[in-house]
């Protein structure tokens, strides 16, 4: 029994340990699910946050590319790299030529915050490392990179960094910077995988951006060109022309300055003609030498020269002052292979990004083919001029060959006929028919030598002012007396002999209307460079010493500011009038 009672017990000790080996054996699987499940869990979460990123970035290189302005497809990028990554701050700074930054493109710091902090980063420091080292950077603490230089006062503190390279066909050109990871964390191995992406991408819609720039700019560099040639062609006045010239050429290179020096004839120095924008009035009407100065540079290299900083130039010794508050500048001449006209400067203010090369080439296409036009308008203006002279000639043939013989044998005929009028009062009549037909010959004959005169002023200025004050002395009732002092025909060129002579017409005929003189004088003295007119009468002056007939005398102001010069009208001593007209003797 004993036995029996011990199989019993061992029986049921058995039992115990089966059961609980059962339980055991139950609960296992149980451990082995929920880890399983935790597990899958963390699996899942991993790949939705992975399957919402690259959702995000999927989006994000959509939104970039949808973009075609430059500025506007640079902002997005960084937009879209600071959300990728959940950082704080991020810029995209591009590099330039001389191995910097020439722009800079931040989000997450206000206006106000970079007023305070003042000019743009240039790329020294650390963001010049991935300018030198354009590979992936990133960084658990910025200041603790050997390249790190600090920052600038009033500056937002940053600690963790993560920069990628942006390449276009191969070419390095710009970087993404990423600052301050949201939560205090650092930037992973993740982050910069999808920086990266992006970085491809936008270098693809930079790219696009860009081509879709250049043939907008050459469609407007195309316009203005059409537009300059237009207005030549139509008889545009070419000073007229020069200036909506440099507006486009300002307008479209977006310029702070634009200067159109011309080469003054037989010297071959500059004189700055016409100046808009930014110290304009700093490069009007000055005489430059070729030597010393950037426009200078230009024609001695018969090309287009460019400059990052006008200010610090070498080529510039003469007047450098006059470049104070500009920076990069850009001057091509203006002319073809007969010769050289001037030169077309464009300058933009200090900081400002240099003229690139895309810019530097449309704006030497451009002068070209304004250079040209003018060229074309000339030559059509020789054209038309030498048809008129023909016409002049031919009109002068008819005149002497037919005119003046019918006059001469209609003269001839009254002559005769004279001998045969008894009648006093007939005979008399028939003299002053022969009289007033000897003048209308000789009037004719003036006229033909009119026509046939070439109208070079330069050539008879001294005749010239002698008939105008002919002419006046019929509506004066007396003649002016005239004096005149030095090599008037030689020193004085046509266009401004030209002036001179519409000059001395105007001012007599304001005598004659206005001032009920009795004594007119005028002198026309060549000294000094310069051509001075005078005309004196005795006249009743003008009103209040001002005003009175200045309205009158806006062309003469307008003929002496075209030419450089100056119109002077005031009372005089005891009574009447003193106009004095004075110009430079070069063209302007």
């Amino acid at each position: 029994m004993s036995g029996g009672g011990n199989r019993k017990g061992k029986g049921n000790g058995e039992n115990g340990r089966a059961e609980r080996d059962r339980g055991a054996r139950e609960q296992l699987p149980k451990l082995r699910l929920d880890e399983l499940l935790d597990e899958l869990q963390g699996r899942i979460e991993t790949v939705r946050g992975t399957r919402d990123r690259l959702q995000g970035l999927l989006e994000a290189v959509l939104s970039v590319g949808r973009e075609l302005d430059l500025a506007q497809v640079l902002r997005r990028i960084v937009e879209a790299a600071i959300v990728l990554v959940d950082a704080e701050y991020g810029a995209l700074g591009v590099i330039g030529q001389q191995r910097q930054l020439d722009q800079f493109v931040p989000v997450g710091i206000s206006d106000e915050e970079w007023a305070l902090i003042g000019e743009l980063p240039s790329g020294h420091g650390l963001l010049g490392e991935l300018i030198r080292c354009p590979e992936p950077l990133r960084l658990a603490e910025l200041s603790g990179h050997a390249a790190s230089s600090g920052f600038p006062p009033h500056h937002p503190p940053m600690h963790t960094f993560l920069g990628v390279p942006i390449s276009v066909r191969d070419t390095v050109f710009g970087n993404l910077y990423l600052t301050e990871k949201r939560g205090g964390g650092e930037f992973d191995p993740e982050d910069e995988a999808v920086l990266s992406t992006l970085a491809v991408a936008a270098g693809v819609a930079i790219e696009n951006a860009r081509l879709y720039e250049q043939v907008r700019l050459r469609e407007r560099w195309l316009e203005a060109g059409a537009e300059i040639t237009s207005e030549l062609l139509s008889n545009v006045p070419e000073e007229q022309v020069l200036g909506v010239m440099l507006e486009r050429a300002r307008e479209i290179t977006a310029a702070d300055l634009g200067v159109v020096d011309l080469v003054v004839e037989g010297t071959g120095d500059l004189r700055g003609a016409l100046a808009r924008g930014q110290q304009a009035e700093a490069h009007l009407h000055l005489l430059l030498p070729r030597q010393g100065t950037f426009a200078g540079a230009a024609l001695t290299a018969g090309t287009l020269v460019t400059t990052a900083d006008v200010r610090k130039d070498k080529r510039i010794t003469f007047g450098p002052d006059r470049w104070d508050g500009l920076g990069p500048a850009v001057a091509v001449p203006l002319g073809t292979n007969d010769g050289l006209r001037g030169v077309l400067m464009l300058a933009r203010g200090a900081g400002r990004p240099p003229f690139n090369e895309l810019e530097a080439t449309s704006l030497l296409n451009f002068a070209g083919q304004a250079a040209l036009a003018m060229e074309l308008a000339d030559r059509r203006r020789d054209a038309e001029q030498m048809s008129l002279l023909e016409d002049r000639d031919r009109i002068a043939r008819d005149l002497h060959d037919l005119a003046i013989q019918r006059l001469f044998a209609t003269g001839m005929t009254l002559q005769s006929a004279q001998r045969f009028v008894q009648h006093p009062q007939a005979a008399e009549r028939l003299g002053r028919a022969v009289d007033d037909l000897d003048t209308t010959i000789k009037i004719i004959r003036s006229t033909i030598f009119g026509l046939r005169a070439h109208e070079t002023a330069a050539v008879g200025l001294r005749v010239r002012v002698v008939r105008a004050l002919e002419e006046a002395g019929a509506v004066l009732g007396f003649t002016p007396s005239l004096r005149m002092e030095g090599l008037l025909d030689v020193d004085v060129p046509g266009e401004v002999a030209e002036d001179a002579v519409a000059v001395v017409g105007e001012a007599l005929t304001n005598v004659a209307r206005h001032a009920g003189a009795t004594a007119v004088d005028v002198a026309l003295v060549v000294r000094d460079g310069h051509l001075t007119l005078t005309v004196t009468d005795d006249g009743t002056g003008m009103p209040d010493g001002r005003g009175g007939r200045r309205s009158g005398l806006r062309n003469l102001a307008e003929r002496a500011r075209r030419r450089g010069g100056e119109l002077l009208v005031t009372n005089g001593q005891e009574s009447g009038t003193r106009l004095a007209w004075r110009v430079p003797l070069e063209v302007r």
